[in-house]
């Protein structure tokens, strides 16, 4: 019956990619002088289970970290690659 079940628990965990977002790192690269520039957000998921990089554009970089700022817990879907922010504040 163990066994059973541990291989349930498996194959629930390989359907289902989806981590919590411990951390997040933002940073911006210079791509050369008097050019534009590229941001990264490093999402830290699972307090360093896995690690995945976004880049997002710079339009969608602020509303982004707006709502990292208004959650209470953000997870991110490794397969489907979706941020969802769960409980958001409204004020």
């Amino acid at each position: 019956m163990a066994d059973q079940n541990e291989r349930q628990s498996e194959q629930l965990e390989r359907q289902y990619k989806v981590r919590q977002v411990t951390n997040i790192q933002a940073s911006w690269t210079e791509q050369g002088r008097g050019e534009g520039g590229k941001f990264t957000v490093q999402l830290i998921l699972d307090n360093g289970v896995e690690e995945y990089i976004l880049q997002p554009a710079a339009d969608d970089l602020e509303p982004m970290l707006r709502l990292f700022g208004l959650s209470d817990h953000t997870t991110f879907d490794l397969e489907r690659k979706v941020l969802m922010f769960s409980n958001l504040k409204t004020k």
